[in-house]
């Protein structure tokens, strides 16, 4: 049998070997870390590409939706530079919560998403933004375009949790705050600044 690509074997890793998409910034590719279901989180290992379990859930608060990250980018000076109180970015991935009729079970799957706004967090002085997405073609939610299309409920719903996601009682908590929930606009210039910053960290 001859011999074949390396990339044709073994799987990619899922922040190098993946693209954003071909139709960002308004559909971004998603490789989904965490679900609603999980009482653990998870984050990506970034040497290895797996996921590794970060911490148990401390808080009886459910994330609301399928948690992930946009492949290929990266949050380091030019994300801070879009906002007033950071004063750097987190060093990862950029994060993304994707709201869809199903429910979505699975990790460690991609999927398309289309954007439609965001949550400007800032974590220890960390720009941490957490984009807000529908799934792309899905019956219920992929028509919208802007987060004044999502419910305020939902909304309010995704900023409690990563508001309280961290608490730990009885201890002194990290410093979390929300600025401002922001749409579609705002939300692609955070994309296109997160993958100028995974530009310069490639370059390094």
């Amino acid at each position: 049998m001859a011999s074949t690509p390396d990339f044709d074997r073994w799987r990619p890793h899922p922040w190098h070997g993946l693209g954003v998409g071909d139709n960002a910034p308004d559909v971004v590719n998603v490789y989904v870390e965490m679900t609603p279901a999980d009482w653990v989180k998870y984050e990506i290992d970034k040497e290895t590409g797996y996921l590794i379990v970060d911490r148990p859930r401390r808080m009886s608060s459910q994330l609301p939706m399928a948690y992930g990250f946009i492949p290929r980018t990266y949050c380091a000076e030019r994300v801070a530079g879009l906002s007033d109180k950071a004063q750097i970015g987190d060093h990862d991935p950029l994060d993304i919560c994707v709201i869809s009729d199903c429910p979505i079970e699975n990790s460690q799957i991609l999927l398309e998403a289309r954007i439609v706004g965001g949550l400007h967090m800032v974590d220890g002085g960390e720009a941490d933004d957490k984009i807000i997405a529908v799934l792309d073609g899905d019956y219920v939610w992929g028509e919208a375009r802007d987060i004044d299309e999502i419910p305020r409920a939902l909304v309010e719903r995704l900023r409690h949790y990563f508001l309280t996601y961290k608490m730990v009682p009885g201890e002194e908590n990290a410093e979390v705050e929300i600025e401002t929930i922001y749409g579609a606009e705002h939300a692609k210039k955070v994309l296109r600044a997160s993958m100028d910053d995974y530009s310069d960290l490639m370059d390094e």
